[in-house]
């Protein structure tokens, strides 16, 4: 399954099952791997939110260099390593 398909089912999830909603705001590492068998590795920190038509969310990417710096140690960024 690739990232963009699994971060679909992840919000098809949470729009249908308010229970798993609630768990994915409140511990996302648990949630994802008690309803979907993925294990975030450690090191990986991982911020859910909600977000509403009045309660935006801005997300400001890490610059390219920070990118390169990382994956010259062997280390996958972001979620790619928990696929």
């Amino acid at each position: 399954m690739s990232m963009d398909t699994l971060k679909v089912n992840i919000i098809k999830k949470a729009w249908e099952d308010p229970d798993f909603k609630a768990r994915l705001l409140a511990d996302p590492r648990s949630a994802l791997e008690q309803d979907f068998g993925h294990s975030i590795p450690e090191g990986i920190e991982l911020h859910v939110m909600a977000v509403t038509p009045t309660k935006y969310a801005m997300i400001i990417p890490p610059k390219p260099e920070e990118l390169d710096e990382l994956t010259a140690t062997g280390v996958q960024p972001q979620m790619a390593a928990w696929s």
